[in-house]
């Protein structure tokens, strides 16, 4: 990402929508040079392009972050599904390609889906999917439930396989969330010592964000696109996680 890139990411979190000719008086190029940032700064991840302007991701806003790179997503959770056996229990945590995992596995019916999210949740409504949605304190934007009450639900379910979400991973700081409260969650998932894998498109990769999610090593898998940073990529083979590219 160049300085420019930068300024605009930084802008559009700190305003949270930004319009494009604002984004063009303010950095000072033409409003066709911001369009082609943002157009790329979307296909990575970092932001979401609406009709001339420009939104922030930095939220768990889920119905947002499925538009972006869906098609990557949809692979993904598509490989994902493959790695799920008929009738097994598994959780699945949260987040966009997650979500697209549980309607996928849903959709199959031969699978019951524990999770902490209302809103995979309330994504499976019309499905005939077994669901168990856990207790906890409601966190509106994510629609997540987190807290003691979902730590102790954790603790007193069984599951064969783990998904979960993540916002970022780095060498130095393993994988990492924005929310330190969902972090507090994905650590006590990773704390069974189950098959944990983390369903994730590559513009996580090279990201860092406040809160660490247990420790890399505890990861079975990481189950990404082809556009992952390969040194990255290679760092978590060397301590014993297994890559899967969709």
């Amino acid at each position: 990402m160049n300085p420019r890139h930068s300024q605009i990411v930084q802008m559009v979190n700190e305003n949270k929508r930004i319009q494009v000719s604002d984004l063009s008086e303010m950095i000072g190029v033409s409003g066709v040079t911001i369009r082609q940032d943002l157009n790329y700064l979307e296909s990575e991840g970092h932001l979401k392009r609406v009709h001339g302007a420009a939104i922030a991701l930095q939220s768990d806003d889920i119905d947002s972050r499925l538009t972006v790179s869906f098609e990557i997503k949809q692979a993904l959770a598509n490989k994902a599904a493959g790695l799920v056996a008929p009738n097994e229990t598994v959780l699945i945590e949260g987040g966009s390609a997650n979500a697209l995992l549980a309607k996928t596995l849903a959709e199959r019916g031969d699978v019951t889906i524990i999770t902490p999210s209302a809103y995979i949740a309330h994504l499976l409504k019309n499905t005939s999917a077994s669901i168990i949605l856990l207790g906890g304190v409601f966190q509106h934007q994510g629609e997540s439930l987190v807290g003691p009450l979902t730590k102790l639900c954790i603790e007193h379910v069984h599951f064969s396989t783990a998904f979960l979400g993540v916002d970022g991973y780095h060498p130095d700081t393993g994988f990492t969330s924005r929310d330190m409260m969902r972090a507090d969650i994905a650590s006590s998932i990773l704390a069974k010592q189950r098959r944990n894998i983390v369903l994730t498109d590559s513009s996580k990769f090279g990201q860092i964000f406040p809160s660490s999610i247990g420790k890399s090593a505890q990861i079975s898998i990481v189950l990404t696109d082809d556009n992952a940073n390969s040194e990255q990529l290679d760092s978590l083979r060397n301590m014993g996680v297994e890559v899967i590219l969709g």
